[in-house]
C-alpha cells in the first residue's frame, strides 16, 4: 500500500519501509526574516529558498511525524510581593530620536503598496510527459501524479505570496492566519483549477526571462548609504555594475536564465569613483558614498516620501 512520508523536506510516496529518506529531523526556525531548520546551518531571506534548502539527515520514511515540537518559554516565578522599582523614567527611557520635517504632503504620502505576486505559472501542456510520484509545483497543493489518465484532476492551491508577520503565518490570497509552521503548511488552498501543474510550461532553449522590478532596502550613516537589491545567482562574469554621480546602472544576469536591466536614479548625490558594489548568493549589495553627507529618506529619487524614520548606523541582521 502506498504512503506518503511526512518527514520534512521529503513528502515522496513510498511502498518500502525500508526505502532511503532523506529529510530534516529539526522544526523550522523563522527568525528576524531568516528562514532555516533548527537541525542545520544554511539561513535563507525567501520561502522559496526555504523549501530548496536540501535534507540534512537520511533516514527510513514514516508516515508519523517524529519532528520535536519547539521547547515553550516559560515566564520566571516570582512571588507577588516582591518590590519593584523602576527609578527615573527619565533614565529608563531613551533618548527622543529626530524626527525628519514632514509637511502636508509627506504626511499625506502612502508607502508604495507591496508588489503583487509573480502570475501562476503556465498549466502543462497537453500531452506533457509527467514521471511518477511527481508533485503539483503550485503552492499549498503538492498532490502527488499516481500514473494514468489525468481527467478529473482538481488542483486546489495559493497563488499569493506567503506572509510571516510577528508570529503570524498565512497566505497573501486568503485571510486566515495561523501560529504554528505545521499549521501553516496545511492551510487549505483558496483558489481551484482544473489540472495540476506537474510539469510546467518548457522554455525554448536559450530563452531569458525578464525581470521588470526587485524588492530592496537600504540602511544609511552619514557619509555612505548601504543598499541591497534583492536577485537570487547573479552571474559575477555576464553582469556589469556602473555609478554616476545620480544613478545607477544595472545589467545583472542570473545562472538561471534571468535578466534585469535598468537605470535608477538616487535620492542624492554621490562620489561614483568611491561607489562599490558585492554580488552575494542572494542580492546585490551597493555601497554608495554621499557627496554631500545630507540625509535620504528614501532611495531612489521616484520612491515616494512616506514622511517615515530612516536608520541611520548599520541595520540588524536580516
Amino acid at each position: 500500500m502506498s504512503k506518503k512520508c511526512v518527514h520534512k523536506g521529503c513528502g515522496k510516496i513510498y511502498t518500502d519501509e525500508s526505502e532511503a529518506c532523506e529529510y530534516h529531523p529539526g522544526p523550522p526556525v523563522f527568525h528576524e526574516g531568516q528562514k532555516g531548520w533548527k537541525c542545520c546551518k544554511p539561513r535563507v531571506l525567501t520561502f522559496d529558498e526555504f523549501l530548496t534548502i536540501p535534507p540534512c539527515t537520511t533516514g527510513t520514511h514514516a508516515d508519523v511525524d517524529d519532528t520535536p515540537v519547539s521547547e515553550p518559554t516559560t515566564a520566571p516565578d516570582i512571588p507577588s510581593n516582591t518590590s519593584v522599582s523602576l527609578g527615573s523614567l527619565s533614565e529608563a527611557l531613551p533618548a527622543p530620536m529626530a524626527r525628519l520635517p514632514t509637511n502636508t504632503q509627506t504626511a499625506t504620502a502612502r508607502p508604495t503598496p507591496s508588489p503583487a505576486p509573480p502570475p501562476e505559472s503556465e498549466d502543462d501542456e497537453e500531452g506533457a510527459v509527467v514521471s511518477s510520484g511527481a508533485s503539483c509545483k503550485r503552492r499549498g497543493c503538492e498532490e502527488a501524479y499516481k500514473g494514468g489518465g489525468r481527467d478529473g484532476e482538481k488542483c486546489v492551491h495559493h497563488p499569493g505570496a506567503p506572509i510571516f508577520h510577528e508570529g503570524s503565518k498565512g497566505w497573501s490570497c486568503c485571510k486566515r492566519r495561523v501560529l504554528e509552521f505545521d499549521q501553516f503548511m496545511n492551510i487549505e488552498g483558496c483558489k481551484t483549477k482544473d489540472r495540476h501543474l506537474f510539469v510546467g510550461k518548457p522554455k525554448a532553449e536559450g530563452e531569458e526571462e525578464k525581470v521588470d522590478t526587485v524588492r530592496h532596502d537600504f540602511y544609511q550613516t552619514g557619509t555612505s548609504v548601504t543598499a541591497s537589491l534583492y536577485l537570487k545567482k547573479i552571474d559575477k562574469t555576464s553582469s556589469s555594475i556602473s555609478f554616476n554621480a545620480t544613478s545607477v546602472n544595472l545589467a545583472l544576469k542570473t545562472s538561471d536564465n534571468k535578466r534585469y536591466n535598468t537605470e535608477f536614479q538616487l535620492f542624492g548625490k554621490v562620489d561614483p569613483e568611491k561607489c562599490k558594489f558585492r554580488i552575494l548568493g542572494t542580492k546585490l549589495e551597493l555601497t554608495l558614498v554621499k557627496a554631500d553627507g545630507a540625509s535620504w529618506p528614501v532611495l531612489k529619487a521616484d520612491d515616494p516620501l512616506t514622511g517615515e524614520i530612516v536608520q541611520v548606523g548599520r541595520a540588524g541582521r536580516v
